[in-house]
């Protein structure tokens, strides 16, 4: 287990920490962004899909289609969030299960998984603590978190 926190002073901060993260992200990887409404979940995911495109395009929240898919040169990114659901066998039906082997995948709401988390996802908490800034506590299991987080500001 690895646990790492980083102040975010600004929205510009945290999609910087986003870009950098990207190219390190490969199919397989799965990041469980956390917090409550506001936080930065999405702006976080927007920022690091943008990164991986080669013509960065709107990202809208999937808030009410549940999950976006986007071809990138580092493979499928499915951006989801689960707010809306209320069982994990919902989960199941959107394919999230397959996408977290075969794509890189940005959950949002990851408690609505339940017991369907991957062993080896990342955990990225956001906190606010102002009203620009954010702390983000990054945690996780396996060789691939601290492979991912090596080096990052």
């Amino acid at each position: 287990m690895f646990s790492r926190t980083v102040t975010l002073p600004s929205p510009d901060a945290t999609c910087a920490l986003a870009a950098a993260l990207a190219p390190r992200l490969r199919p397989g990887d799965v990041l469980l962004l956390q917090g409550g409404i506001g936080a930065g979940k999405t702006h976080f995911a927007r920022c690091l899909i943008q990164t991986l495109q080669e013509v960065p395009e709107d990202v809208p929240s999937p808030t009410f289609t549940l999950v976006q898919v986007y071809d990138t040169p580092a493979g499928e990114v499915w951006h989801a969030d689960l707010y809306r659901l209320s069982d994990p066998d919902q989960c199941v039906e959107l394919g999230l299960l397959d996408a977290f082997e075969t794509a890189i995948c940005l959950i949002e709401w990851p408690d609505r998984l339940a017991d369907l988390v991957p062993p080896g996802a990342l955990h990225l908490e956001f906190s606010v603590t102002g009203d620009d800034s954010r702390t983000l506590t990054l945690r996780g299991c396996g060789p691939r978190g601290p492979q991912l987080l090596e080096g990052l500001a």
